[in-house]
């Protein structure tokens, strides 16, 4: 199994997004990348945007040969429908998800605007798309829902995945932040190797100190029973979560890491560091509004200037 990691917070975007090559499959789950609309005040710096761009290109290469498609939730870091200038937009890759076999939560429990992500993507797609939860096949298997972190319902559901070949069990465990026994269990169950989930949303000031020491519970518990833990996502929109995740990461042996430690490539946190990036390279007045017309080469050394 080859597991690889193509955006996360840590590798500056807002993604979970993955490619997972067994000896006959290659699974892209959550195929959606995303950047904080506004973070202090600021939008998207440039080299956010470049970065955005960059990882747009390595899922789109993923799902050029991609075999299956899983989607956990209907997010716009997961997901590719209502799409900003800074995400990958269906419209960019439909030709590509044409065929694959497709995976995906189901809705019934979810937001309206989830719902109608949902139904925008199988109006385009032309498909009837069946729910996976609680399905498997052959190498792949995927969970009833679990609480898209707290379990107050407000912020739904999300379907987790499990990808086993040649003895090796990877979990990707989307957006449950470690902050519910359920989601753990049901991990535990499926007795994995590598775990890819979202750490706990720290840099949110409403969430307690109680539920990060839950959340770091959690964390030690599942630490314990797998080979490697990568926590990302929600976690790394901070520098307080980058030190969270060090601090867990000590105490278990330095088993627990983040998506780009697992990649081995330096961490990258551009949106914790949005104003620093800010100071360091100003913005041009009115390039965003000529980003979103398309009037900037935003992979271009130029642009960034």
């Amino acid at each position: 199994m080859q597991i690889e990691i193509l955006g996360a917070e840590s590798l500056g975007v807002r993604s979970l997004c993955c490619v997972v090559r067994t000896r006959d499959r290659r699974v892209v789950v959550d195929p959606g990348v995303a950047l904080g609309f506004r973070r202090h005040g600021l939008p998207p710096h440039p080299v956010q945007v470049a970065a955005s761009e960059r990882t747009r290109r390595l899922i789109e290469e993923a799902l050029e040969g991609a075999t299956d498609i899983v989607i956990s939730h209907y997010h716009g870091d997961h997901h590719l429908v209502d799409a900003n200038p800074y995400q990958l937009s269906l419209e960019r890759v439909a030709r590509l998800c044409m065929h694959p076999r497709l995976w995906l939560k189901g809705t019934k429990d979810l937001s309206y605007n989830q719902a109608h992500r949902a139904k925008a993507l199988a109006d385009r797609l032309g498909r009837t798309l069946s729910v996976a939860e609680g399905m498997s096949d052959g190498p792949l298997g995927f969970s009833s829902p679990v609480p898209h972190g707290r379990r107050d319902g407000r912020g739904g559901s999300v379907m987790m995945t499990r990808i086993e070949d040649e003895g090796e069990v990877f979990v990707h465990a989307s957006d449950i932040q470690m902050l519910d026994d359920e989601a753990i269990e049901k991990v535990l169950a499926w007795q994995p190797s590598v775990v890819l989930a979202s750490g706990p949303p720290v840099y949110l000031p409403g969430l307690t100190f109680e539920e990060q020491e839950g959340a770091l519970h959690r964390t030690l518990r599942l630490a314990r029973k797998v080979d490697t833990l990568i926590l990302d996502h929600h976690l790394m929109r901070s520098k307080k979560g980058e030190q969270w995740l060090d601090h867990a990461s000590s105490l278990t042996g330095y088993k627990v890491v983040c998506a780009a430690d697992f990649m081995g490539r330096r961490r990258s946190l551009l949106e914790a560091e949005r104003v620093l990036w800010y100071r360091k390279l100003p913005v041009p007045e009115g390039w965003h509004e000529a980003y979103a017309r398309g009037e900037v080469d935003i992979l271009s050394e130029a642009s960034l200037t």
